[in-house]
């Protein structure tokens, strides 16, 4: 291995990514010394006499070199701190964010993507050239010594210099040129000694002294001066230089001429152009592939999207087909029962009519369920979500559990040992809980255990793949049944599906529980073996300090049956009208509208009103909006919305204010019946 001894430190400054070890890692593998900077201000302390060089990234100077500035210009004179700039391929189409960099600090610009060996072919060039910085700076600190050692350093530093590819002069305040070293014979081709002595106008010519005129005369201010001009062979080959003129002051302070230092930089230069053509190379073989790879990735997200949309209407029709037929069986039941009850009212034969009362009812109240496990799937039902003790509430259903599941069935319950909090809706809580014992009972036809499990579990980042890392309160359903295959698995939450056989399920189950968990911001899994059981776990965020209930007010008993008056808003002609009828069986009186609109001027009047019912989805103006404009002239009035299907009001705390109540379509009459009184209850 190739290593480098040098007096001087290689310090780094790339902050993003590992740009800074790689570095690094490069040139210590070359025997350099190298220190990491964070920033251009940790630089800028560091810069001393025992600096080589300095390699920086573009980042590190894309908000400017200004704390370079300073301790840059403090330089001594024979300092010149070689700085290689790592530019990104596309710098060179703009310029640097910072222009005053290329006059502050002797810079070689290289293009990155850049090989090992072309960085440290740069770095070892940059510390060769500092290295002989060293050597003038050694000799300069001689002469400060002793007129005899004076005399020595001046000789052996005109031998230095005059050995050094680089041009070195200093001319005076008079534009004379004081001292020169061998290195003009070369770039002038001609004696020092026709120098020396001359005038800077003499010596480059009428054309060059104008253009250079400024700069000179800045230098003479005191101001360091860089810059590059084209100064090409007499034969007409190229050579790039760097010019810097570095002002020397007198005792007093006041400056009494500049150095001149004239460096060769076409090869750097060459460099630089090479690395750049192979960027732009680079740059279009890239586009060229990027290209390609969005054009194959366009026609995979139109063939992922084809998929998508066949598996989408693949599931509506299994979901419209088993709504179909659930649906047809309940309006036979419905249908049927009405037509002979007509039939026998036509025969005026009245006895046995409570039969097919019954049986249009217990269709009904199977058409409703259904529909509530499809708003629970689609995750639109009306929760009514409250801060739970999950312990007691899993607790309060084992009665219910074990004179459904039977005497085969064992139930074992184990509860956490801390209390285990979680905000949701406990009466649709308790019905998942029953779909996963009915679910467990039937994959254990000849008997088995069901165990109920809470704890407090926190899941970490990508610890289960369905749930967020976060904390959460866990009930957890086991049976000891047949299990699934992990093909049943996957489809066991799509809607309709069943193992059951025909007649004994409506495959919503797990579909409505799914939709109740993510309506409520919990999460389910489901791990089954065959042979071996199935476990379904609820997992709910935890709550750990719950806002204490509101005293609920105590309803003061009203009069019914007196008369007063209410207000009911529904779109649905035959709901409106059996409304009416129950309101006025009721002993009510009822004001029926259609929508929002026929229902503000009767809101607006001096109309006396007990009571407003409205449907929450009504044509133009919704049921909560209506709500609104009548709590601006009626503040106090109280406010029963129906809802089938509301969007915006699946949370009813945070749908409902003081004084309003909610009721779900379809109801029974008692349950309607005494939401109207409740309602009315509490405004007396």
């Amino acid at each position: 291995m190739q290593t480098d001894a040098t007096s001087g430190v290689v310090h780094i400054v790339a902050p993003f990514g590992r740009d800074a070890p790689s570095i690094a890692a490069v040139l210590n593998a070359a025997g350099l010394r190298t220190t990491i900077q964070e920033s251009l201000t940790r630089l800028a302390d560091a810069l001393d006499d025992e600096v080589g060089a300095v390699v920086v990234t573009e980042e590190a100077v894309a908000k400017g070199t200004a704390a370079l500035l300073e301790p840059l210009a403090r330089q001594p004179s024979w300092s010149d701190i070689p700085f290689i700039l790592l530019r990104s391929p596309r710098s060179q189409k703009r310029p640097l964010a910072d222009a005053g960099l290329q006059l502050a600090i002797n810079i070689i610009e290289l293009d990155r993507p850049l090989g090992s060996s072309s960085l440290l072919s740069s770095v070892r060039s940059a510390l060769r050239a500092r290295d002989k910085q060293f050597l003038v700076r050694d000799q300069m600190r001689a002469l400060a010594d002793g007129r005899a050692a004076l005399e020595r350093s001046e000789a052996e530093l005109r031998l230095v210099a005059d050995a050094m590819p680089v041009l070195i002069a200093f001319i005076d305040r008079d534009l004379n040129y004081r001292f020169a070293n061998k290195a003009y014979e070369a770039w002038f081709e001609r004696p020092v000694s026709d120098v020396i002595g001359r005038r800077v106008p003499d010596v480059f010519g009428q054309e060059v002294w104008t253009s250079r005129r400024p700069l000179i005369e800045r230098a003479l201010a005191g101001e360091h001066i860089v810059f590059e001009a084209n100064w090409p062979f007499s034969d007409g080959r190229r050579r790039d230089s760097e010019i810097r003129y570095s002002p020397r002051v007198d005792a007093g302070g006041t400056p009494d001429g500049f150095h001149v230092f004239v460096t060769d930089i076409t090869a750097s230069k060459l460099a630089l152009e090479t690395s750049q053509q192979h960027a732009l190379d680079l740059e279009a073989m890239v586009a060229e592939r990027t290209a390609e790879l969005e054009h194959q990735m366009a026609a995979r997200e139109a063939s992922e999207a084809a998929l998508r949309q066949s598996q989408k209407m693949d599931a509506i029709g299994q979901l419209t087909g088993g709504i179909a037929h659930d649906f047809n069986n309940m309006l036979t039941g419905i249908l049927s029962s009405l037509d002979i009850m007509r039939m026998r009212v036509e025969m005026g034969r009245m006895e046995g009519l409570e039969r097919f009362l019954d049986a249009a009812t217990a269709s009904s109240q199977r058409a409703a369920a259904l529909t509530q496990r499809l708003l629970a799937f689609s995750r639109r039902q009306s929760l009514d979500s409250k801060t739970v003790e999950l312990n007691a509430l899993v607790g309060s259903v084992q009665h219910l559990l074990r004179s459904t599941l039977g005497e085969t069935i064992r139930i074992q319950m184990v509860t956490s040992d801390t209390p285990l909090r979680a905000n949701l809706d406990s009466n649709q809580f308790e019905s998942a809980l029953l779909n996963l014992a009915i679910n467990a009972r039937d994959a254990m036809p000849d008997g088995g255990e069901l165990r109920l499990r809470t704890s407090h579990v926190h899941v970490a980042e990508a610890e289960v793949p369905t749930i967020p890392a976060g904390e959460y309160a866990v009930v957890a359903v086991s049976d000891t049944g047949t299990g699934m295959p992990p093909e049943v698995v996957e489809r066991i939450f799509e809607p309709f599906f069943t193992t059951k056989p025909i007649g004994k399920g409506t495959g919503l189950g797990m579909s409505m529980i799914y939709g109740f968990m993510q309506q409520s911001g919990g999460h389910i899994t489901v791990d089954s073996t065959p042979g071996q059981g199935t476990t379904v776990s609820l997992f709910m965020p935890v709550v750990h300090d719950p806002a204490e209930d509101e005293d609920t007010p105590n309803a003061q008993a009203v009069s019914l049956g007196a008369g007063q008056s209410i207000l009911v808003v529904e779109d649905d002609e035959q709901v409106r009208m059996l409304v009416t009828v129950v309101l006025e069986d009721l002993g009510y009186t009822a004001e029926v509208v259609g929508d929002a609109d026929g229902a503000i001027p009767i809101l607006g009047s001096s109309k006396k009103i007990d009571l407003l019912i409205t449907d929450v989805g009504l044509p133009g103006l919704n049921g909560r909006q209506l709500a609104e404009i009548a709590r601006q002239t009626r503040p106090s009035l109280p406010v029963l919305f129906m809802t089938g299907y509301a969007e915006k009001a699946q949370e009813r705390s945070a749908f409902l204010d003081n004084g309003m109540a909610m009721i779900a379509k379809p109801f029974l009459l008692d349950a309607f019946s005494e939401a109207v009184r409740s309602s009315i209850a509490t405004r007396q």
